[in-house]
Parts: structure tokens; sequence; C-alpha cells
């Protein structure tokens, strides 16, 4: 090979390694711009998914929070009676629930504690004093003359002893069926001054009754029962100025549901509340909820 061939051959041998090399290159700097590229990417999905996440769980608690104020709103209740016996709560709760009123019981030291929605509690009052319950408490002969070391006055055990004499003729005649109210006023045989003579007995009887219960039917059974039950009382005096009964029907408990308009329906005016809640609650709520689904499929679809 002459000299010109050997310089003509080393020159094409160079420019074919020159051409190589720049592909090289040329492939070498495309990868490390995809690298690059695909790097920021990566820096990109690890920068937003804190941010989601902290959306998300933002929103989350949101809506946790709007749902437990709900919740709340929905069972406010408040104390209808305290201090209750087990069966006076019994009768009021199941007074109540004829009336299809919903009332809970719980327990504590000083007694039974009835409970009801506070929404019911305007009819809960007005069905229990149609109702007479619960009925009041009384007291027995045996607690009036407790013995506790000391003395009184003859006055003051006269006293005493009409007082619970009162009180347990009150207590049998609430046992009879229809009986809401009974009280009994009893005035023993006395001598108003020395020489004079003895005042008879006299009783006076008040009864408030359901509809359930006949006056008439009763009424002679009552007389008799009251004037065998006081001392100096005889049956005779049943018929005259000594001794009289009083019968007052009681006031039957009436639904008055007042009825209001929301929109284009008729709500009863204990339950308006709740709904005008709704009415601001359920639009945002929807819109968490939304929100919360929005985040989470835009950050799935940036991670893939």
């Amino acid at each position: 090979m002459t000299p010109d061939e050997e310089s003509v051959e080393h020159r094409r041998s160079w420019r074919h390694r020159a051409d190589e090399s720049g592909v090289v290159a040329v492939l070498v700097a495309s990868g490390v711009d995809d690298q690059g590229r695909e790097q920021e990417r990566s820096g990109a999905r690890q920068v937003d998914q804190p941010a989601v996440e902290v959306s998300v769980n933002f929103l989350s608690a949101g809506l946790l929070l709007l749902c437990m104020l709900l919740l709340g709103g929905c069972s406010d209740e408040t104390d209808l009676f305290t201090g209750l016996s087990e069966q006076d709560s019994n009768e009021v709760v199941a007074r109540l629930a004829d009336q299809h009123i919903d009332a809970r019981k719980r327990l504590e030291k000083t007694g039974v504690v009835v409970t009801v929605a506070t929404s019911e509690m305007n009819r809960a009052v007005r069905v229990l004093d149609a109702a007479g319950l619960p009925r009041r408490s009384r007291t027995t002969l045996g607690e009036i003359f407790k013995k506790e070391g000391v003395i009184s006055t003859p006055l003051e055990e006269r006293a005493r002893y009409i007082y619970a004499l009162s009180q347990e003729l009150e207590a049998t005649l609430s046992q009879i069926d229809g009986v809401i109210v009974a009280r009994v006023h009893v005035v023993l045989p006395e001598r108003i001054a020395p020489g004079e003579p003895v005042q008879p007995a006299s009783a006076a009887v008040f009864i408030k009754h359901s509809a359930a219960l006949d006056p008439d039917s009763v009424r002679g059974r009552i007389q008799q029962m009251v004037a065998s039950s006081i001392p100096g009382m005889s049956t005779q005096s049943v018929d005259s100025k000594k001794f009289s009964i009083v019968f007052v029907p009681a006031a039957e408990f009436q639904e008055t549901t007042q009825w209001v308009s929301f929109g284009p329906f008729k709500l009863d005016s204990t339950n308006l509340p709740f709904w005008n809640l709704m009415l601001w609650v359920a639009p945002v709520g929807l819109a968490l909820v939304l929100l919360i689904g929005a985040l989470l499929v835009r950050s799935d679809w940036r991670a893939s």
C-alpha cells in the first residue's frame, strides 16, 4: 500500500471512530436525560404524596367530626325525673311508651333517673301530668312515730297522728283503678273548751280520676272505708255534713301536633330543628366525601 493510500485509510478510520463516539455520546446523553426526568417525576410524586395524605387525613377528620356532631344532636337527652323508686320509674316509662315516647332509666345513688329526648320533653311532661305520675311519696305511720329520743308535746303528737292517718288513707285510695290523685283531710274529735261538748270527727275527701272510673260505683265504698278508719266517726256520719267527698275528672291528654312547612313538605314542629340541621350538614358532608374521593383518584393517577 502506498503512503497516499495509507493516509486515506487512516483518515477514514478516524472518522468512523469519531462517528461512533458521537453516537455513544448522544445515547449516553439521552439516557442521562431520561434518568433525570424519571428522578424529577419520582421526586414530584414523593413531594405530592405527603401533601395528598395530609389533605385526605384532614378532610377525613372533618367528616368524622361532622358525623359526631350530627349523632350528638340526634341523641340529645334531658333528665325528666331524678331520685325515683324502681316502681315509680317503671310506671313513668310504661306510661310514656303508651304514647310512643322513648324513655330511658339510669340508676344513680339517689335513685332512678328517667331521661327523654329533648324534643319530647314537652309531650312527656303533659302526658305524665294528665296521668298523675310519678305518684307523690307518702309518709307511713311507722315513719311518723319513729323513735328518735325526743319528747313531743300532746299537740305535736296529735298533729303527727292526723297527718299520718291522712297519708295512709290517701295511699289506700290511690290503689283504686282510675284514681289519679287522692287527698284526705281528717279532723279528730276534740273538746274546744272545758264543759263544751266534744266536736265529732269529720273528713273531706278529694279524688281526681280518669275517665275509666265511674264515681257513682265507688262513692259508697269510699265513704264506708274512710268513716271506718277515723276514730270517733261512725258510719252514720257519711250522710251528714261531717263528711264530704268530691270527684273531679282529670283533663285527658290530647295530642296537639303543630305542622310547619319545610319546602314542599309538612313536618312536625318538634322535628323541624333536626331537618334544619340536616339541610346544612348533608351538602357539607357530600362535598367532603367528593373531595376526598377526588384527592385519592388524583394520587393514584399520579402514582401510575
